[in-house]
């Protein structure tokens, strides 16, 4: 996907600022951070989002996230984290190669990342399930 501003830093055609980097996977500094350290991980090889990715391959950049997060951890004491992926135009993904955002956190950072909840939803969980059970039939 020469297109692709991911794959190209993965092919090492583009700047980046390697972290970390696995058989399946490449982790580098984002390039429009919102705290210190933060991260995207994304899989070698092209894949749009987490609907498009083999459940092994995603085991694969998981398991990268986690390394990241732990490197963080014991190098710089990092003790607060975000994981984000968003998968999908609604979802609002804005680069169309499945990635993992890490962003450390901390007191003070000046992020403040407030969802919207709906408690009146629990009173259709019996549906939503039943939904579910019969898309699988």
């Amino acid at each position: 996907m020469g297109d692709c501003i991911f794959c190209r830093i993965v092919g090492g055609d583009a700047e980046s600022w390697k972290i970390l980097e696995t058989s399946a996977a490449y982790a580098f500094l984002d390039v429009a951070p919102v705290s210190e350290y933060h991260t995207l991980v994304v899989p070698k090889r092209h894949y749009a989002d987490i609907f498009d990715v083999p459940e092994d391959e995603l085991t694969q950049v998981i398991s990268a996230v986690k390394q990241v997060v732990d490197l963080y951890h014991e190098r710089l004491g990092i003790q607060n984290v975000q994981i984000v992926n968003s998968s999908g135009e609604e979802a609002q993904q804005d680069v169309l190669h499945l990635h993992f955002h890490v962003v450390p956190r901390h007191a003070g950072d000046g992020q403040d990342v407030q969802w919207s909840t709906h408690p009146e939803m629990v009173e259709r969980f019996g549906a939503l399930l039943d939904r579910l059970a019969g898309a699988a039939d």
